[in-house]
């Protein structure tokens, strides 16, 4: 990604990642987001002091920057705090507490150093494609009832209040699934060790792998394509009173700034796995995922972000990206792939169907547009039946057998304390099948076996227990 953002003339991931340990930083709330995750390995002791380094060094970049008369930004201290905490468990750290602490920096870079590659990938779609692919998708939005135009009317209609709420929630999607995510790994500075699988994990794979599609269809949205936003380059100011008329599709050009990601919609796709996450969560925890995921949806179709077909396809795209980092962390099964095979096949009829079917699409609308939801809902369903199986019949790997005695004590210790003096018989166990057998073996609780079939010749035979009230006869 680096190469391919140098072959455009600009800078890549890398790049700016580093600019960032002396410049002023893209985002601070990002970089400090990072400090946070990674330090959920740390004690609050550790904690505490790395906190306070990083608020320490952004005071001296900020007093720099007040003496340069430059832009205040702060940030820069959290990033150093990460790569010290790195190079710490490289140099100071062995065994196991190595292996964590470097887990965790690396589970704080990539999520700023995967936010950087996702602006990366914006900008390479908007230079390596000048045509984008919205009359498809408007006409084929058809089917579905021009959900985004009846959105933006919506939203124009509550006024300030109702647009700054959605935005509020639409651009704070990263902290919401910062504080999941936190919520998630609260345990790991406790048990020594991360969780199998959390919302980060597919968060990363969600913004890795969805700008590839975009490439393969670069779609700008309507409110670019069709409104205002677009400037020259829109179709018409149709966005979003005016649904636009339905015709043979074609791919139109555009500018060579705005960038190409709207199929799928990764708002959308991001939502949905927060929505999924919070479900294990307390019913606060759910509520909250549930208002994420309704406002973010809101927002997407009422700002002119998105289509109703993007949102259709990001919810197959996150849940077949969730089902496959689920059961990498599980282990891969019969189960597994049937459903990664389901949400894979649909999520490519549905790109398909956008690009070669769009009339088809909109000329029967009662009729294609239940059958794109009932795809969509198909792979929903699949999951949850999925998953629910999965949490009812866990893997034999969750708890090796092996692992199982560790929780008990060792069984010497029940051994009795009176040891035989040196030389003297071994006592007998008149509970064991083995008279002759020389050391007793120790049980951990009374076992009650079957009296020996047949006594030695040497030894007096054993009489029968005498009745209550009966007098005990003397042997012979």
């Amino acid at each position: 990604m680096e190469f391919a953002a140098r072959h455009y003339g600009t800078s890549g991931p890398l790049t700016n990642e580093s600019r960032e340990l002396l410049f002023s930083p893209h985002s601070g709330p990002l970089l400090y987001a990072g400090l946070a995750l990674t330090m959920v390995v740390l004690t609050w002791r550790q904690r505490l002091l790395a906190v306070s380094c990083a608020i320490g060094i952004d005071l001296v970049f900020a007093l720099v920057r007040w003496l340069a008369d430059a832009h205040q930004k702060f940030g820069n201290g959290a990033l150093w705090v990460i790569l010290g905490c790195a190079v710490l468990g490289l140099v100071r750290r062995t065994g196991r507490e190595r292996a964590l602490l470097v887990k965790g920096t690396g589970l704080g870079l990539l999520l700023v150093t995967g936010h950087l590659a996702g602006d990366t990938w914006l900008l390479i779609t908007s230079k390596a494609r000048p045509k984008v692919l919205d009359p498809y998708v408007a006409t084929a939005d058809h089917a579905l009832g021009d959900p985004s135009w009846v959105a933006g009317r919506i939203v124009d209609a509550s006024g300030p209040a109702g647009e700054h709420l959605l935005s509020l929630v639409y651009g704070q999607l990263p902290l919401a699934a910062a504080l999941m995510a936190l919520y998630q790994l609260r345990h790991v500075a406790a048990e020594r060790r991360f969780p199998r699988h959390h919302l980060v994990r597919t968060f990363l794979a969600i913004g890795m792998l969805g700008p590839a599609v975009y490439m393969i269809f670069p779609v700008v949205g309507p409110v670019f394509a069709y409104g205002p936003d677009g400037g020259a380059w829109a179709t018409a100011d149709l966005w979003p009173h005016t649904a636009p008329p339905l015709g043979t599709p074609h791919p139109i050009p555009f500018d060579g700034i705005t960038p190409r990601n709207c199929m799928p919609s990764l708002h959308t796709a991001w939502a949905t796995t927060l929505f999924v996450h919070t479900r294990e969560g307390s019913r606060l925890m759910r509520y909250a995922g549930t208002f994420w995921l309704v406002a973010t949806l809101s927002a997407t179709l009422g700002f002119g972000y998105h289509y109703g077909a993007d949102l259709v396809a990001g919810v197959v795209f996150a849940l077949t990206i969730e089902a496959g980092m689920r059961a990498l962390s599980r282990g891969w099964d019969r189960s597994a792939s049937l459903l990664l095979v389901h949400g894979t096949v649909v999520f490519l009829a549905l790109l398909a169907a956008y690009r070669y079917l769009p009339t088809h699409l909109a000329a029967h609308p009662w009729l294609y547009g239940p059958l794109l939801l009932l795809a969509m809902g198909s792979v929903v369903h699949h999951y949850v039946w999925t998953t629910r199986r999965w949490r009812e019949d866990p893997p034999a790997t969750e708890a090796p057998l092996a692992d199982a005695p560790l929780a008990e004590a060792p069984l010497t210790e029940a051994a009795p304390t009176d040891a035989p003096p040196a030389g003297a018989p071994a006592p007998e166990d008149p509970g064991s099948e083995d008279p002759g057998s020389e050391v007793p073996v120790p049980v951990a609780e009374p076992v009650v076996t079957e009296a020996p079939a047949a006594e030695p010749a040497s030894r007096k035979p054993r009489l029968p227990d005498p009745r209550p009230g009966e007098p005990q006869a003397e042997p012979a």
